[in-house]
């Protein structure tokens, strides 16, 4: 036959029970605490990382999209612009926030030549890849970081 627990032992079990149920214990929370933050320092140098890449692959896209004016301008009018302005490309918000973009022209010898650059500041001074540049023989530096 089964054994019932006496009334006083029953209460005991219920409040057992009931205070179980009510909630989290402080070890419990610290605890949770503790794993969030051990996340949050591995993850974030990865995140910040991959953010200054995204904005490296914007002021990339910028770079080339001068590169190909550039060379719309020289069949158009046998020289390259001297500045940014005369190859009217748009450089977006988010990219000037981040890089200086700059564009210089020379006529070396029978060849005109341009070169086109984007140097980092600010947040983005700390990407290991520095100033991005491309010129009209389409050769990019670093090699590493196109």
């Amino acid at each position: 036959m089964p054994r019932i627990p006496r009334p006083r032992a029953r209460r005991r079990l219920q409040a057992r029970h009931a205070a179980a149920l009510a909630g989290f214990t402080l070890i419990e929370l610290m605890i949770v605490v503790a794993i969030v933050a051990i996340l949050a320092v591995i993850v974030y140098p990865s995140y910040t990382a991959q953010v200054r890449k995204a904005r490296r692959a914007e002021a990339q896209q910028v770079l080339l999209d001068v590169a190909s004016r550039q060379q719309q301008l020289l069949l158009d009018t046998r020289a390259y612009a001297g500045d940014l302005a005369g190859t009217r490309a748009l450089v977006p918000p988010t990219v000037s926030a981040f890089y200086r973009v700059e564009v210089s022209a020379a006529s070396t010898g029978a060849a005109p030549a341009f070169t086109a650059s984007a140097t980092p500041f600010g947040e983005q001074a700390a990407d290991g890849c520095g100033t991005l540049s491309i010129n009209q023989a389409s050769q990019r530096l670093p090699a590493a970081c196109w």
